[in-house]
């Protein structure tokens, strides 16, 4: 059954498993015929290497209802570009490779940056974001799903769930977001969201007061997925971060501009594992040191332009704050992992925790030196009010990297 949790009356619908996929899949494809439906995979060129590429391409090749699948490649030379093109050549859909290092693409990165308008670092926000551009110059789907390249535990019911409440055209939902268990190999997963962004959000209502917007993120269950799909009508006005808030980025651009009832949540797996991210406490540019600075200043700058009013002296409560309720909640983690027969390292844990801790203080200094940074890449409506070619200059740059090194 569907539930409504109080935090921002976010719809959770669960995979119950009373229907087949297959099932599912044919309302998919009689929905397709009148609203198509496109997928976006962002991805580098290390993970054509990888285990879990080849599964995902399987699966998607047996998937009858998707009209195009856009392939955002990054960190690839000329040779390797042409290794993709034959590695997905195996998809039946249509679709296309976008080399996004191509001299034809960073020709075109560089007319954006003469308009002021360029992407500020090459990382997915990027990737995604040239990707909803192609999409957007196609002008012929009405429902895009997003997902990552290193699911190992990929199957094609998780896309049909992904898609199905947004596709569905009597459904009021504008965007999807996935959910699942972050249990593997024994193992709880998910460091980033329990360790960081549950106890956070926690600490931030107590420090600075209730706000919508708290409750709103906090009625995800895993707000960090990279698992999502949205009428293609929200597109052109989205902001999407450059650095590795790209998931929070996207859920408060939801929260912005749809009403609650517009956004859903869905329960898409009930085993999911993925390359996991290194710790990298010595290194402050990788892994999940940087993606958790760049998690905690896109939720400082949401807050920050809902009117929050941020000091030194209120992050150095929070960083008090949010260490109590992480270490709390550790122990609840931990009670729940033993009860259930699952491996969680505590002191492991807790040396997450403490670089979590500092860097709160990191991102709030980096917050409040540099109150002019603009994270956000602008938006596709921005873009074409600036340079009404480049959607269609762009299709044209793909198209013919395709024709040249095929």
């Amino acid at each position: 059954m569907a539930d409504f949790h109080q935090n921002g009356n976010i719809t959770t619908l669960h995979n119950l498993r009373t229907r087949t996929v297959s099932e599912m899949e044919r309302e998919l494809e009689i929905f397709a015929r009148t609203r198509k439906i496109s997928l976006i995979l962002p991805c580098l060129y290390s993970e054509l290497e990888g285990p879990a590429l080849p599964k995902i391409l399987s699966e998607l090749s047996k998937v009858t209802y998707l009209h195009r699948i856009i392939i955002g490649l990054d960190a690839a030379d000329e040779a390797q570009f042409r290794k993709a093109r034959s590695f997905f050549k195996g998809l039946q859909q249509n679709h296309i490779v976008i080399w996004n290092d191509s001299p034809r693409m960073l020709a075109l990165g560089a007319r954006l940056e003469d308009l002021g308008l360029a992407p500020q670092e090459p990382g997915k926000g990027k990737n995604v974001w040239s990707s909803l551009g192609y999409l957007m110059g196609c002008a012929d789907s009405a429902v895009m799903a997003l997902h990552d390249c290193d699911i190992l535990t990929y199957d094609k019911e998780m896309l049909a769930r992904l898609v199905y409440p947004v596709a569905n055209p009597s459904f009021p939902y504008q965007l999807a977001k996935g959910y699942y268990p972050r249990i593997g190999d024994g193992n709880v997963n998910g460091r980033v969201t329990r360790l960081l962004v549950s106890p956070l959000l926690i600490a931030l209502n107590r420090v600075i007061g209730p706000r919508d917007y708290l409750d709103y993120l906090r009625s995800f269950r895993y707000p960090l997925s990279g698992e999502f799909a949205m009428r293609t009508a929200v597109l052109p006005d989205l902001r999407i971060p450059s650095d590795w808030g790209l998931e929070i980025g996207v859920l408060s651009e939801a929260w912005r501009n749809l009403a609650p009832k517009a956004v859903c949540q869905v329960e898409i797996s009930d085993a999911y594992d993925h390359k996991h991210q290194k710790l990298s406490p010595e290194e402050a540019g990788a892994g999940l040191n940087r993606m958790s600075t760049d998690i905690c200043k896109a939720i400082f700058r949401k807050l920050a332009a809902d009117g929050t009013v941020f000091t030194n002296n209120v992050f150095r409560t929070l960083k008090a704050t949010y260490y109590r309720c992480a270490l709390d909640l550790l122990e609840a983690y931990y009670n729940d992992a033993k009860m259930n027969g699952l491996s969680l390292e505590r002191h492991t844990e807790e040396n997450s925790i403490e670089m979590f801790a500092d860097n709160i203080m990191r991102a709030g200094e980096l917050f409040i030196s540099n109150p002019h940074e603009t994270p956000f890449i602008p938006t596709w409506n921005r873009v074409h009010s600036a340079d009404s070619a480049f959607l269609n200059d762009m299709i044209t740059a793909a198209k013919a990297d395709e024709q040249d090194y095929s």
